[in-house]
C-alpha cells in the first residue's frame, strides 16, 4: 500500500518506518529542508532504540522516502497520516494551527479518494474541523479518521509493532475496510482493532494519558505522606500492585512526570472541559501536585544544607524526562536546575543522550560531564533525576572518593536502602526513610 506521513517527529518517523517495514511504500513529508536532506542521507534525527536499524533497512529496501513536496507525496497514496505538532498554547489548549494548515493544503491538492488520519493527539472534535476545512476546497471523496498513537518514548518501535490495541475512530465502512487490511500484520486475538466514532477515539487518547498521569501523581502523594508518617512507599506499592484491580504499572513514585505527552494532554483536557463548563477537579489537582513534585528534591537539599546553597556544587545524573530518550520536554531535571541556579548553585550534569539538548537551553551556565563519574569531583552532593540503567550499579567506592561529601538525593529510588547504609552514604529518596551517616 502507498502511504504518506506528514510530520517526522517521534510519532511520524516511527509510524512511517514501522509501516514501511511491513512492505508498504511510505513517503514522509516535512517542511524542514535541512531535516529532510539529512534523513535522505541516512541520518536519524531522534534517538529512539531500534529505530535507526529499521530506518536504514527500509531506505535501502526502497520502501521509505523523505520529501518537502506534499503534492508529490500524496499523489499515489490512499492513506495520509497527520503526525503534526499540537503544542500547548498559552492558555493550556492544544494549538491546532499545524493541523489546520495542512488540512487546507490537502483540500487543494487531493484528486482522488483519500483517508486522512489524525495520528496526533488532538482535542475532541478535531476530525470534524479537518473534514470541514478539506471539504471547503474540494468535492473529491475523502474520509477523516481518528487513529491515536500510544507510543512510549524509549519503547516506541516495540509499541508500534506490538500494540496492545489499535483504535480507529470512523463511521466510514470504506475507511475501516482499508485500515483493517493495513493493520492486519499488527493485530492478534490479544491485540485487537477497536472501532468507534471519531469523537470517542479522540477522547480515548486523552483519557488514557490523563489516567496514567493521575496514577503517577497519586503514588507521589502517597510517597510524600510516607515520608511524614514513616511508612515505606516500596512496600505500599507492592501491596497495592498485587491487587488485579489496580495493577503494578505506573505505581513508582518519583519527582513527577514530564515529556511531550502527559503534561500537554492533561492541560488540554482541562482546557477542553472548561470550554464546555465542566470543572475537571481531579486533573487540576494532578497539575498542581506535579508542578511541586518536579521541584521536590530542592527543599530536601536546602534542608540538609540549612538553607545555605550559595556556591555549593551539585552533580546531577539524568536530564531526559525518562530513560532511553534524548527528549527533555517538561523534564523534571529542568525544574531542578532552574531552582538551583536561582540559589547560585554550581551545577555539573551528565546524561547519556540528552546533554546536547540541555546545552541548547543553558549553554555554559552549567557544566557537562563525559561520564557519570567526572562530574562528581568535589561536588557537595549528587542528585538523580532520571533512572538510566547505567546508573543502576555504580562503583560506590569511586563515588565516595570523588564527592566532597557522600550525599545523594535520589528522585527515582534507584538504590536499596541497606546498600546505601552499608556503603556509608547519606541518602534521601522518595517515600522511604532517610539513610544517615
Amino acid at each position: 500500500m502507498n502511504l504518506t506521513v506528514i510530520g517526522t517527529g517521534y510519532v511520524g518517523l516511527v509510524t512511517g518506518t514501522c509501516l514501511a517495514d511491513m512492505g508498504n511504500i511510505v513517503t514522509c513529508v516535512d517542511i524542514d529542508k535541512d531535516k529532510v536532506k539529512a534523513m535522505q542521507n541516512g541520518k536519524v534525527p531522534i534517538f529512539e532504540p531500534n529505530l535507526e536499524e529499521l530506518f536504514h533497512k527500509n531506505i535501502s529496501g526502497d520502501r521509505l522516502y523523505f520529501t518537502t513536496n506534499l503534492e508529490e507525496a500524496i499523489k499515489d497514496s490512499t492513506v495520509i497520516f497527520l503526525a503534526l505538532p499540537t503544542p500547548q498554547d498559552e492558555d493550556g489548549s492544544a494549538d491546532l494551527s499545524y493541523v489546520k494548515n495542512v488540512a487546507h493544503d490537502l483540500g487543494k491538492l487531493i484528486k482522488d479518494y483519500k483517508i486522512i488520519i489524525n495520528k496526533s493527539t488532538v482535542p475532541v472534535g478535531t476530525s470534524d474541523i479537518v473534514k470541514d476545512i478539506v471539504s471547503s476546497h474540494t468535492d473529491v471523496e475523502f474520509d477523516v479518521v481518528s487513529n491515536p498513537e500510544f507510543l512510549r518514548e524509549g519503547y516506541a518501535v516495540k509499541d508500534f509493532m506490538e500494540p496492545e490495541r489499535i483504535i480507529i475512530g470512523s463511521k466510514s465502512r470504506k475507511a475501516k475496510s482499508i485500515l483493517s487490511k493495513l493493520y492486519k500484520p499488527f493485530i492478534s486475538t490479544k491485540r485487537p482493532i477497536i472501532f468507534m466514532d471519531e469523537r470517542s477515539s479522540e477522547l480515548t487518547k486523552y483519557a488514557s494519558n490523563c489516567f496514567l498521569a493521575t496514577k503517577i501523581t497519586f503514588m507521589n502523594e502517597i510517597a510524600n505522606l510516607c515520608e511524614i508518617i514513616g511508612s515505606d512507599v516500596d512496600m505500599v506499592r507492592i501491596g497495592m500492585g498485587t491487587d488485579s484491580r489496580i495493577g503494578n504499572r505506573f505505581l513508582y513514585p518519583g519527582i513527577g512526570y514530564g515529556g511531550s505527552c502527559f503534561p500537554k494532554d492533561v492541560n488540554a483536557l482541562v482546557k477542553s472541559s472548561d470550554e464546555v463548563n465542566y470543572n475537571f477537579k481531579i486533573l487540576k489537582s494532578v497539575i498542581d501536585v506535579n508542578v511541586n513534585q518536579k521541584k521536590s528534591l530542592v527543599p530536601k537539599l536546602s534542608r540538609y544544607f540549612k538553607d545555605d546553597l550559595k556556591d555549593k556544587k551539585v552533580a546531577i545524573w539524568g536530564l531526559a524526562f525518562k530513560p532511553n530518550t534524548d527528549d527533555i520536554r517538561e523534564a523534571p531535571a529542568i525544574d531542578v536546575i532552574n531552582e538551583l541556579l536561582l540559589r547560585d548553585v554550581e551545577i555539573a550534569a551528565y546524561d547519556p543522550e540528552a546533554m546536547t539538548n540541555i546545552e541548547r537551553i543553558y549553554g555554559n551556565k552549567i557544566q557537562y560531564g563525559k561520564n557519570a563519574y567526572d562530574i562528581l569531583e568535589d561536588a557537595d552532593c549528587l542528585l538523580i533525576c532520571t533512572e538510566w540503567s547505567e546508573f543502576t550499579q555504580p562503583s560506590f567506592n569511586r563515588m565516595k572518593s570523588l564527592l566532597k561529601n557522600p550525599i545523594i538525593f535520589d528522585g527515582r529510588n534507584m538504590f536499596d536502602l541497606e546498600v546505601m547504609e552499608n556503603n556509608g552514604f547519606y541518602y534521601e529518596s522518595v517515600g522511604r526513610k532517610t539513610v544517615t551517616i
